[in-house]
């Protein structure tokens, strides 16, 4: 009886966390837009975990002001060539533009013949399969001002196997089994700038879990990340697993609160520690459109 009783409790535990992975609104993303990101690696040559990694980075898995407002799901602005409608929006400057769009669909269009300018050409010399060099490529080419950047998309990639659309044999493979076994158990790659180590938070970690993970004590992790009791880990944040540095990057000059953003996720995106930008910026208020010095 004894036996029985325990396979019940294991078989309902897996049906909880199977039910807690098909809500969570990245799993739902990748199965709404994954057929279509394949579309556009078929035609544009753009690997579909790369299209898929950025949709949900970029919108909070469409969740944002942006994607819900204006179907912009890449965060591409406007730029002089762009006619069409567009938003106002805070990110590296207050009120910048931002293209709107009619449909999700338009926007996954948009981006993949904006990659396909010469700005980015040299990633197509890449392997479509290559998603950590198309990563990093994105980023030295300028797609994003975030440091780290390719280490968010590479966690999501990674994070919910979406290397498996990349290929044919992959969307066809047994390899399902490995995509919902690295849904349930988490794990953090450690990563590192500016010689700091750190790790990108998934959706649901907590400081304690990461702490346990790393056999650190969790209020020495959270005074190495600033974090306060109550502080919650946002999705795709670094998490530090040491104390951050007195100073900003070199030619970090200054940066925007975006939407969305804090000064603590500020100094999260670029290692720095709460108490230099307080004492840079004394009279900052701390929300989106605030600019803020770095050095």
């Amino acid at each position: 009886m004894k036996s029985a009783y325990f396979i019940a409790i294991i078989i309902l535990s897996f049906i909880s966390s199977i039910s807690a992975w098909a809500s969570d609104p990245y799993e739902e993303y990748i199965d709404r837009y994954s057929s279509l990101a394949v579309e556009h690696q078929d035609e544009f040559g753009i690997p579909a975990s790369i299209t898929l990694a950025q949709g949900l980075l970029e919108s909070a898995a469409g969740r944002s002001t942006l994607a819900s407002k204006a179907n912009n799901h890449f965060g591409i602005k406007c730029h002089k060539e762009w006619k069409g409608k567009s938003v106002k929006r805070n990110d590296d400057a207050p009120n910048e533009c931002f293209r709107k769009y009619n449909t999700v669909e338009e926007s996954f269009r948009d981006h993949s013949l904006f990659l396909r300018r010469s700005r980015y050409q040299k990633l197509f010399k890449l392997d479509v399969t290559d998603y950590q060099n198309w990563a990093k490529g994105l980023r030295e080419c300028g797609y994003a001002t975030d440091p780290n950047y390719a280490a968010r998309l590479i966690t999501i990639i990674e994070r919910y196997s979406l290397y498996t659309y990349d290929t044919e044999s992959g969307r066809n493979s047994e390899e399902t089994v490995a995509f919902i076994r690295d849904m349930l158990v988490r794990t953090h790659p450690v990563r590192r700038s500016r010689g700091l180590h750190y790790v990108v938070a998934t959706p649901g970690d907590t400081y304690a879990s990461i702490a346990k993970e790393f056999n650190l004590k969790p209020k020495k992790l959270m005074k190495y990340n600033d974090a306060g009791k109550d502080h919650e880990i946002k999705a795709w944040e670094e998490v530090y697993l040491e104390e951050k540095l007195d100073d900003a990057p070199e030619g970090i000059a200054s940066v925007t609160i975006g939407e969305g953003e804090s000064l603590h996720s500020v100094a999260q995106r670029y290692g720095v520690k709460v108490k230099t930008i307080k004492d840079l910026n004394k009279k900052a208020k701390d929300e989106p459109g605030t600019v803020l010095k770095m050095r």
